[in-house]
């Protein structure tokens, strides 16, 4: 027998009947976002709706612009990397395609649209204050952007704000010519940056590794990266995280308590894209960093390198610029052995064998050696435990009049089963504050394409190259010169 509302009670469930309904009509607003926009120019008049609060809505915004015509996808992966002048490796030694001469290549496929999001700019001697004619490279990119610009292909940029780059006028002189520039204001929304280093063009073809909008990254400092043309489905994939970035440069955008439907991912560590990459059989996805820019079905950068690290059951090798189990730009500092722990495990628990490739230069901190020092202390060849650390010095020469150059600033690591190439350094805030992106790649071989390699062991190979080169220096050896802070 039912208990009789009385006027209190009948005013509470009144209540929760308007809250009810009002939350089922806010879900149903969020969820009926435009569909996938076309490709090309955002008109300045055209701002996303303005979010007053955490709790709205963002509405992906139309990039207009004539929609390509549809066609199959062809997908190839090109592994490319900047080898800075001077550094020299043994003939005959395993290499990628140059990464001027890719990132001009992949420029002149452009036919409608490029969107870039990049940490900053500096693609001109002038902007740093150098007279040296290897930023000769970069100056030819930017021009063959104005050429595009002229050409009517569109350019849109997400880049961070505040600005490394404080005397570029590079974004100036492509906003003149028509380009759309966004700087995002990492800083406000998460208290990190935009680090994340990658382009979009056509909806078909992406570019992403550890290279910025710099010409130092093609001539003085050694990058790594991946195109991969011919790909819509991954490209369209990306993009969804550009779009999380250009969304937030509008004028007052907040972070949204739900990305709306449509910035949703369908491919992720459990669902990766699924198909033959220049006849290979591939699997792919695109992870993205901090968490509040992963919308659903995002993987996050963290987990998606943590992932490929326990399923490594031979080795772990890894090449990244920095490496501390802690935080690096909050203070005070906090422990955080997340990743450190992971490769002890991998080393300990399953017997993998793990190496870490750790760059040196002037600019490097050299309170990260104790870490690495306890890292490589667990090695126990009696017992089975394989841990090797060195580091990479790129020798400065005659090229000490460029600042911060000089360096390995690649950020990648591979595993007899998969590939990552990221754009994050290894410590706490490049995955909880900072933004930036990875690429997991796994391929197998294909009986219809005997002899050609994997990209995992195209990487492998590259990795080994450097890592047996006279430019990778064990711990307990001699550092060259003055070129490191670091001393055996």
């Amino acid at each position: 027998m039912g208990v009789k509302a009385g006027p209190p009670e009948l005013q509470v469930l009144k209540t929760l009947a308007m809250l009810w309904l009002g939350t089922v009509t806010l879900t149903y607003l969020l969820w009926q976002v435009p569909r996938l926009s076309t490709w090309g120019q955002l008109h300045p008049e055209e701002g996303p709706s303005r979010s007053q609060g955490r709790d709205s809505s963002l509405t992906w915004e139309p990039l207009e612009g004539e929609t390509m015509q549809q066609q199959p996808d062809s997908c190839q992966l090109v592994l490319v990397e900047s080898i800075p002048q001077d550094l020299r490796f043994a003939a005959g030694s395993p290499s990628a395609q140059p990464l001027a001469q890719a990132w001009l290549q992949l420029l002149d496929t452009a036919r409608e649209s490029i969107h870039m999001a990049s940490f900053y700019w500096s693609l001109t001697g002038p902007d740093i204050g150098v007279n040296d004619s290897s930023s000769q490279l970069g100056e030819s990119l930017l021009q063959k952007l104005q050429d595009l610009l002229d050409r009517n292909v569109s350019l849109a940029v997400a880049t961070s704000h505040p600005t490394l780059a404080r005397n570029s006028t590079d974004l100036q002189v492509l906003a003149t010519r028509g380009a759309q520039v966004r700087h995002v204001p990492m800083g406000k929304l998460t208290r990190g940056v935009l680090h994340s280093k990658f382009w979009v063009v056509d909806g078909r073809h992406v570019y992403m590794g550890s290279a910025n909008m710099d010409w130092r990254s093609l001539t003085q400092v050694k990058e790594l990266g991946a195109i991969i043309y011919n790909c819509s489905r991954l490209a369209r994939d990306l993009e969804k995280t550009f779009q999380t970035y250009w969304v937030l440069g509008a004028p007052k955008a907040v972070l949204p308590r739900h990305w709306p439907r449509n910035f949703s991912s369908h491919i992720n560590r459990f669902q990766p894209l699924k198909a033959r990459f220049a006849g290979v059989p591939t699997t792919a996805y695109f992870s993205a960093s901090p968490p509040v820019l992963c919308p659903r079905g995002r993987t996050w950068d963290l987990s998606a390198l943590l992932a490929v690290m326990a399923e490594a059951r031979r080795f772990i090798y890894v090449s990244v610029m920095e490496y501390f189990p802690t935080t690096r730009f909050s203070r005070p500092a906090r422990y955080w052995p997340v990743l450190d722990n992971a490769l002890r495990a991998a080393a300990f628990s399953r017997g993998v064998q793990v190496r870490l490739l750790v760059s040196c230069g002037l600019n490097t901190d050299p309170s990260m050696f104790p870490y690495l020092r306890s890292l490589q202390a667990l090695s126990n060849p009696k017992a089975g435990v394989s841990v090797d650390v060195k580091v990479f010095i790129v020798p400065v020469g005659n090229h000490s009049n460029i600042p911060f150059s000089r360096v390995n600033h690649s950020k990648f690591m591979v595993t007899e089963k998969a590939a990552y190439i990221g754009t994050s350094n290894w410590s706490e805030d490049y995955f909880s504050s900072t933004s930036g992106v990875g690429l997991v790649v796994s391929q197998r071989n294909s009986s219809t394409q005997p002899g050609v390699a994997t990209v995992q062991e195209q990487l492998r190979r590259l990795f080994e190259r450097d890592w047996s080169s006279r430019y990778a220096v064990g711990l307990d050896g001699q550092a060259q010169g003055q070129d490191c802070v670091w001393q055996g």
